[in-house]
């Protein structure tokens, strides 16, 4: 493994002073996506973590979440080191950082035919789940198997950011994944588009 052309320190320090939430969450997930591409392994933000990033801080997850792109597992000990060298607390898969929740989880499960999206950072390129993939994510959890208050109010969110900029979304391929076997929500997504459309005066 190389070493990164990244001054770590000077990283965390900055990352550290950074009020705005948001901000903060980017920079630390640039520099971790930096840190384990120079390892060999690819991450990608996911879940509550991509609608934060995609709704641009208007729903805020409180941690970070990166799936593998690879299908073996990062060996425990290499993540370890890995965010150690951050100056994380905790593992084996689950790190406090500049304190901030950096979660490592299982391999990406990703049902969207879109690219994953690439945010540049100061501190390395971030690579976010495909926003359909997310969007219909958040709406399953949010009407099945029944609707829910709170995680409803983050599927109109991602929705609405949908409407607001479609250049995020290809609502054809929305609708693909939510038709899909393990989702079976078309109904559900166009429904609450429809109330987003509504709201928004479209």
């Amino acid at each position: 493994m190389k070493n990164m052309s990244i001054d770590i320190t000077k990283a965390r320090a900055d990352i550290e002073a950074t009020d705005d939430l948001l901000e903060k969450a980017l920079k630390l997930s640039g520099l971790v996506s930096a840190l384990f591409a120079e390892a060999g392994w690819s991450l990608v933000v996911v879940g509550g973590s991509a609608v934060e990033f995609y709704t641009e801080g208007a729903y805020m997850s409180g941690d970070i979440d990166f799936c593998r792109q690879q299908a073996a597992p990062i060996p425990a000990r290499l993540a370890q080191d890995l965010m150690s060298r951050l100056g994380g607390t905790g593992g084996p898969r689950s790190w406090k950082v500049c304190g901030l929740f950096v979660d490592i989880l299982g391999h990406l499960e990703n049902d969207a035919r879109t690219g994953l999206r690439e945010i540049q950072t100061p501190y390395g390129t971030v690579s976010v789940i495909p926003f359909e993939h997310a969007l219909v994510e958040r709406v399953f959890v949010a009407v099945y198997p029944g609707r829910r208050g709170a995680d409803y109010e983050v599927a109109k969110k991602m929705v609405a950011c949908a409407v607001a900029n479609p250049v995020f979304c290809d609502w054809d391929e929305v609708l693909r994944i939510a038709g899909l076997p393990a989702y079976q929500i078309q109904d559900e997504v166009m429904a609450l588009k429809r109330e987003v459309d509504h709201a928004l005066g479209k």
